[in-house]
């Protein structure tokens, strides 16, 4: 039982926040913005490079490149460019790992 929320939580971190984000912080540009934000679940494709690809108990944070503190640091220096939408990548990709971790946390209790 506990197997299936953590897939509803950790999914509804990934699609419903974003859309909640592009609310509050881009009013009048809260779709596009949304829009940027759930894109930034590419960075996922590196798991095309893991085996097995998909293993539901593996966590993501620190095994895959774009899952790294590295790129976190990277994701963080977007959030000060000028433009909204660099900065909506940086806070949806930041978001993403976040979310990833708290999956972590719940795959590890």
């Amino acid at each position: 039982m506990f197997e299936i929320f953590r897939h509803i939580v950790h999914y509804l971190f990934h699609f419903l926040f974003p859309l909640v984000f592009a609310k509050l912080f881009w009013k009048s540009n809260w779709r596009v913005a949304s829009i940027i934000m759930l894109a930034t679940m590419l960075i996922d494709l590196d798991h095309l490079f893991a085996t097995p690809m998909f293993d539901s108990n593996r966590c993501s944070i620190g095994f895959h490149p774009l899952h790294t503190f590295w790129a976190a640091i990277i994701y963080s220096t977007l959030l000060i460019f000028p433009s909204w939408k660099i900065r909506a990548v940086g806070l949806g990709s930041l978001w993403h790992l976040i979310t990833d971790l708290i999956d972590c946390v719940m795959i590890n209790n």
